[in-house]
């Protein structure tokens, strides 16, 4: 085992978590699992990948079944050249992926992307979801102010695809107001893997930006309970677009988080599990 798969296993170990893979929609698709009672399925943002939360999962793995995935694309799951990752395909193979687990009934929580696909599978099929969390931001919610993402795109730019070092240290400066201590050869391997697949990236990111609005179009449709912790200080998206959801989820519970920027599970694990938990506390079983 490398240094950095011994740091990974240590990590998720102190989680209650374990690594593991199924196949399903036609992908090998890997995910962390651990605890036991009602499931709680937690899904990251583009380029991102289930270890950033396994520190947000360390408070609910002793209360919850907890199911991390790399979404097809992403992390150590399959990304095929010939297949497409856009909204629509991503919400079905997420449907395929509960499926192959026997899961019937679970919350769904997402960051970014992920929050989005909860949200679209959850208006899809209200019957299997109890509630939904955005924990931090989702994509697709227009913002009465531009963010600093917005004026990068607006000039012709893909601030989230990395082909040198010091984009990817731009990008890093952009996805967090405080930013997490990570170990360097996680930091590393993240850079690496962001270089490495540069190209294809800039294919998924141009096939999700095609859909850069569509939550905004759909939210009103969702019915479940919902949670919503957005950082104050988002560069990705800004955090006037509280305000939309305000009036589109009149029902939801909306929780401005000081100081932090897009990846509050990262940023503050503690503090945005311990609002999750609350949450959940009051949901239906």
């Amino acid at each position: 085992m490398t240094f950095l798969g011994a740091l990974l296993k240590l990590n998720r170990s102190l989680s209650g978590l374990k690594a593991k893979q199924i196949t399903a929609a036609n992908h090998t698709i890997h995910f962390l699992e651990g605890g036991e009672g009602d499931t709680l399925v937690l899904l990251h943002g583009i380029f991102a990948e289930k270890d950033h939360w396994v520190d947000f999962a360390r408070s609910l793995t002793g209360k919850y079944h907890v199911i991390i995935p790399d979404l097809p694309a992403f992390g150590e799951s399959d990304r095929k050249a010939d297949e497409v990752y856009d909204y629509a395909h991503q919400t079905e193979r997420l449907k395929k992926l509960l499926d192959a687990l026997k899961l019937q009934r679970v919350h769904l929580a997402g960051s970014s992307m992920g929050g989005t696909i909860a949200a679209m599978y959850a208006i899809r099929y209200p019957e299997q979801v109890l509630s939904v969390a955005f924990i931090g931001a989702p994509h697709g919610i227009h913002t009465a102010k531009p963010s600093q993402m917005d004026h990068l795109i607006a000039a012709g730019k893909a601030p989230l695809v990395t082909a040198t070092s010091s984009e990817f240290e731009a990008m890093m400066k952009l996805l967090f107001a405080q930013k997490p201590f990570l170990p360097y050869p996680v930091l590393y391997a993240a850079e690496q893997g962001a270089l490495r697949n540069s190209a294809s990236n800039m294919r998924i990111w141009q096939e999700q930006l095609r859909d850069r609005y569509l939550l905004d179009k759909k939210i009103s449709m969702l019915q479940q309970p919902s949670l919503i912790l957005w950082g104050e200080k988002d560069s990705i998206f800004d955090v006037s677009g509280v305000e939309t959801l305000r009036q589109k989820m009149p029902h939801a519970k909306i929780t401005i988080l000081a100081d932090l920027g897009h990846l509050p599970m990262m940023e503050s694990p503690g503090k945005a599990s311990e609002l999750y938990a609350k949450f959940l506390s009051s949901a239906p079983q």
